[in-house]
């Protein structure tokens, strides 16, 4: 491919890049592969996916994106719609291997977040490895691929109640354990705004 071709692609909103896969350049979405690949994998991997998986799991999302790009309208981003895709790909995996169950029975267990470390700098990766693996399924469902509370229950066969729960729960642990050392000022509502409507 040549480097102004390329360029050119590179140029394009999201929506003229689908547009132009929705006639069959295949080039032009593997620039949307490209640019969001990486958030797509990351996802996955907040999820509770290892590396390995979470790379698997996006190439069939972005596949099953690529079959169905006459789907998507522009109504959201492309890196949301694709973000929603590769949450349910991820589920059907784990899913298949009778694993939902174990981890909505684990429940509220997790390890103590002890005072000491809410004092230290975390990123969220890090803050999310203290929650239980049901709330950071919750969580990163609702927040990082922007399912609402309803679309998650569904997706994950649990009742709307348990999965409110649970991302309350998160929600909190998070706030804990990412809020700025005392006396500093933050903005507890940071997480807020990422949800899907529930």
């Amino acid at each position: 491919m040549s480097g102004d071709i390329q360029a050119s692609l590179a140029s394009l909103h999201d929506v003229e890049l689908c547009a132009y896969a929705t006639a069959g350049e295949r080039r032009a979405f593997g620039e949307l592969v490209r640019r969001h690949g990486s958030a797509v994998r990351g996802l996955l991997r907040r999820m509770g996916a290892q590396a390995a998986e979470a790379d698997d799991t996006a190439q069939d999302a972005f596949l099953a994106a690529f079959e169905r790009i006459a789907e998507f309208r522009g109504e959201g981003t492309f890196a949301g719609w694709v973000k929603k895709i590769a949450a349910r790909q991820y589920l059907r995996r784990i899913q298949r291997d009778k694993r939902v169950t174990a981890i909505a029975a684990e429940g509220v267990e997790q390890a103590d977040i002890s005072a000491s470390d809410a004092d230290h700098r975390i990123d969220l990766d890090e803050a999310l490895k203290g929650l239980s693996a049901a709330e950071r399924l919750c969580v990163s469902m609702c927040y990082g691929a922007g399912l609402s509370h309803g679309e998650a229950a569904e997706a994950l066969n649990l009742p709307l109640g348990t999965v409110k729960s649970h991302v309350k729960r998160g929600l909190e642990k998070l706030r804990t354990r990412l809020a700025p050392p005392q006396g500093a000022k933050g903005d507890g509502a940071a997480l807020e705004g990422r949800r899907g409507n529930g």
